[in-house]
């Protein structure tokens, strides 16, 4: 068998080993793993409980979200009611979606990957719990204070989507729009923070012998998942950001008087906005995978298929972005292009459901809870797939664009493919962090209430769609044969609405929380790892992987765990560790000491979300302090990490020696800056974008920028900085200091080019209230002197740990990280310098 790192696969052969392991093992790993009390819950970082708080608070967003919904509903059930006034449904329907896409349908998944896979790859946790942490209370403190400025009026009115110039300062003037921008902002910065950790969890912290194709699919699905949040993500951030600066500064980005455009905003929206239902549709696939191959029985037909169609949904999702703009007068060769793949992108998908009806067929099926969630995912979410096929192409699109149509084929699409895979993902795994399963009497009335009233409220908005009704009225006409499809989606509604409060009856009666331990157990038979036994250290040998569904491959599996027979069977340090193996063949590497329990994430994300709310409210003062706080916080956190510990090497199993502290590519640390640095590039990449899009759209306001040889001071020092920072690392071994002067020099550089970059443009007559030129090229020197402010912090907390003595010789993971911050930021700035004087000409 060939190695990925030079390990000897022969090695596995060792286990399970022989013997009964020492006494007090078991003792000194649930005294480091300890269950917290008190204030501590608030200062946990284990994925058992960080994952139970992420997914309640998802599930409260989907309640609260569902009421809103509600109020909806009783508002159109007949005509010209007056239960909501006009400015109060604006802010309800505008809330509910995006509390359901924002707040609920992308956190929910997230939350569920951050409680299984450590599980699912029995691995002690997650590689950057503490990182975990803080994305979970920045998202629910944000989250909770965004959904209350219902309740004083200041909710966002614009919709969803948010479209300018609806909402540019003349239309609305108000703060609410602002709450929608600061906002969800912050909230998107959480769930990348959260795609960070899943995608260095999945390809590193994976159990020995689990290779890419022995994973299970649920991880896979994770995996694309996250991928794909760091691709679309960061669109909508630039574009959050540059709508509340157009908004605040006057900077004019979508106002096509001054040489903007508000199409650029749906461009960099919709780049977003339609990978993201495929980012919430593939972990519910891959939940549904995983049920689906319990409740037959039997394992998942075409494995290799379905993790071909989850990349290739992945892929091709990102040619689909202007499938929502057919409307807005697109060439027609444009049009056709996405219009094909609005259609490619269902064969992959079809794929998946097709690999769901084999498993099912072949298998001795059973209805218990899960599979009658399964069975009406797959009825709802094909029949959104074939709206879905409809409205992708133009003609058809052209006649139920905004209409009703398109609202029933949003929410079959989003129920079928995420919240009824959702709910049998509650039922199907709940008992393995609860002392109690779920009822399945019950479960059939929740089932048949949700299937039915699904079905009741959505089928009419079909008809209503194509008899004329526009989405996103709060009133129509009698007498144009709308009352009866309205009234009796209000009744379907209600009935959903019953479905969901009878569930969380069940829940009340019966889910008991059990992280540690003492949960119910394997239920439903499934066949992987998330189902060994376990407590708050995961299991407690980490096994060999030879099969994909291990349990069933090996009867004895659970028991030689859990008398320590593999790997990683006692502390080797007495801290929290887990083993990072390589990610392919998933061989050891070295062993991770990972962070305990600690109060400054928590601080941090409260701090974050006071800095973008006071934002929001004007609060400047407030703000800028919450903000320093916040980067104080984080300072504090990293501060205990990176130290490595008195063992070189230790034993992680039946001789096998790793070491304690790596450096480099082969880190975990690494691959995280790396995957940062990606999303930071996609950010300037659709910043570059939205200057090559206004140059060709509004060439009648371009003005000639500074000549091209302005620019070569500005690439020297670039170069410099770029060189001190690659220098740093290499003269690490010769002292701490030297290193990190290098490092500051590396900043100075960078920052007096961005100064003279600046300085140029300025002289040039370009002002970023003048045109859209001008506040596209400010917007890309803001995006530099961020990247250099953050750069001279990290490189100040280098010299600063160099001069405590904690920075580790011949090589230290804080400069590594920072040398590869630097190194980007000199590129980012030399590549912002040269694109803005070749996009110069009118």
């Amino acid at each position: 068998m060939r190695s990925e790192t030079g390990f000897d696969p022969a090695l596995y052969d060792r286990f399970p080993t022989k013997g009964r392991r020492p006494k007090g093992e078991e003792d000194a790993l649930r005294r480091i793993w300890c269950k917290p009390k008190g204030w501590e819950y608030l200062t946990v970082v284990n994925n058992n409980y960080v994952g139970i708080y992420y997914l309640g608070t998802a599930f409260l967003f989907f309640l609260m979200a569902g009421v809103l919904a509600l109020l909806m509903r009783a508002q159109l059930a007949a005509p010209m009611l007056e239960i909501l006034p006009q400015g109060t449904y604006n802010q309800v329907f505008t809330m509910h979606g995006t509390v359901m896409m924002f707040l609920f349908a992308v956190p929910a998944v997230e939350a569920a990957g951050v409680l299984l896979l450590p599980q699912m790859l029995a691995a002690r946790d997650l590689p950057f719990p503490r990182l975990s942490a803080y994305a979970f209370w920045a998202y629910a403190v944000g989250g909770l204070c965004f959904f209350a400025s219902i309740f004083v009026g200041l909710a966002p009115d614009g919709g969803w989507f948010m479209y300018p110039p609806l909402t540019s300062k003349a239309f609305s003037p108000g703060i609410n729009t602002d709450f929608w921008l600061l906002g969800i902002g912050f909230i998107e910065i959480s769930a990348i923070a959260g795609a960070i950790e899943i995608i260095v969890g999945v390809l590193r912290t994976r159990a020995p012998g689990m290779s890419l194709d022995k994973m299970p699919i649920f991880a896979w699905s994770m995996l694309v998942f996250a991928v794909m949040i760091v691709i679309a993500f960061p669109s909508i951030i630039l574009g959050t950001l540059l709508l509340e600066i157009e908004r605040a500064l006057g900077w004019p980005f979508f106002d096509a008087t001054r040489g903007g455009d508000p199409m650029l905003w749906q461009h960099l929206f919709w780049f977003f906005g339609h990978p993201e239902v495929y980012i919430i549709f593939l972990p519910a696939a891959g939940m549904m995978s995983m049920i689906v191959a319990a409740v037959a029985r039997e394992e998942l037909v075409g494995y290799r298929l379905i993790v071909l169609a989850m990349l290739a949904t992945g892929f091709i999702s990102f040619g689909v972005w202007a499938h929502h703009m057919f409307t807005t007068g697109m060439p027609p060769m444009t049009t056709g292009f996405f219009s094909a793949a609005s259609m490619a992108v269902s064969v992959p998908a079809g794929l998946q459901v097709f690999s769901w009806i084999a498993t099912l067929a072949i298998g001795k099926r059973s209805f218990n809870a899960p599979g009658l969630f399964v069975l009406g995912s797959i009825t709802i979410f094909v029949t959104g797939g074939l709206t879905g096929v409809m409205v992708a192409m133009v003609p058809f699109d052209w006649q139920a664009h905004d209409s009703y149509f398109i609202v029933a084929h949003l929410h079959y699409v989003l129920i079928g493919g995420m919240v009824f895979p959702l709910f049998a993902a509650f039922y199907y795994w709940i008992p393995m962090v609860s002392r109690r399963a779920l009822s399945e009497p019950l479960a059939k009335w929740i089932f048949g209430l949700m299937f039915s009233g699904m079905n009741i409220a959505f089928l009419p908005m079909h008809l209503a769609g194509l008899q004329g009704m526009p989405r996103r009225v709060y009133t129509y006409l009698p007498g144009q044969g709308l009352e009866l499809p309205n009234l009796i989606s209000t009744i379907g509604a209600f009935m959903l609405a019953a479905g969901v409060l009878l569930f969380l009856i069940d829940l009340a009666r019966n889910f008991r929380l059990a992280p540690g331990g003492g949960n119910a157990g394997n239920v439903y038979d499934g066949g992987t790892l998330e189902w060994l036994p376990s407590e708050l250290y995961s299991t407690r040998s980490i096994p060999v992987v030879r099969r994909r569904e291990p349990l069933r491959d090996d009867p004895k599996l659970a028991d030689d765990v859990a008398a320590g027979r593999y790997f990683l069977p006692r502390s080797a340090t007495g801290l929290r560790e887990t083993i990072v193996t390589s990610p392919l063949l998933a061989e050891p590497q070295y062993l991770q000491i990972m962070p305990g329990p600690s109060a400054w994430p928590f601080a941090a994300a409260v701090f974050t979300a006071g800095f973008f709310l006071a934002l929001t409210v004007q609060a400047y003062m407030f703000g800028w302090v919450s903000g320093v706080l916040a980067v104080a916080s984080v300072l504090r956190w990293l501060w205990e990490t990176d130290r490595p510990v008195e063992q070189a090497q230790v034993d992680i199993g039946a001789g096998i020696m790793v070491p304690t502290y790596v450096t480099g590519p082969s880190s975990h640390g690494w691959w995280a800056m790396v995957i940062l640095l990606v999303v930071m590039a996609m950010i300037f990449i659709m910043a570059l974008f939205s200057l090559a899009f206004l140059w060709s759209n509004q060439p009648g306001f371009w003005t000639p920028p500074p000549k091209i040889g302005a620019a070569l001071p500005v690439a020297l020092l670039y170069g410099t900085a770029l060189v001190a920072a690659l220098a740093a690392r290499r003269l690490l071994p010769r002292g701490a200091g030297r290193s990190a002067g290098l490092l500051l020099l590396s900043v100075l550089a960078a920052g007096v080019a961005l100064w003279l970059d600046w300085s140029s443009w300025r002289a040039s007559g370009l002002v970023p209230q003048a045109s859209g030129q001008g506040a596209t090229i400010y917007a890309l020197q803001a995006l530099q002197a961020f990247a250099t402010g953050t750069g001279l912090l990290m490189a100040a907390f280098c010299a600063a740990r160099a001069l405590r003595g904690l920075v580790s010789l011949p090589r230290n993971n804080s400069v590594d990280l920072t040398m590869l911050f630097l190194a980007y930021t000199a590129v980012q700035g030399l590549v912002a310098a040269l694109f803005g004087r070749a996009f110069g000409m009118p």
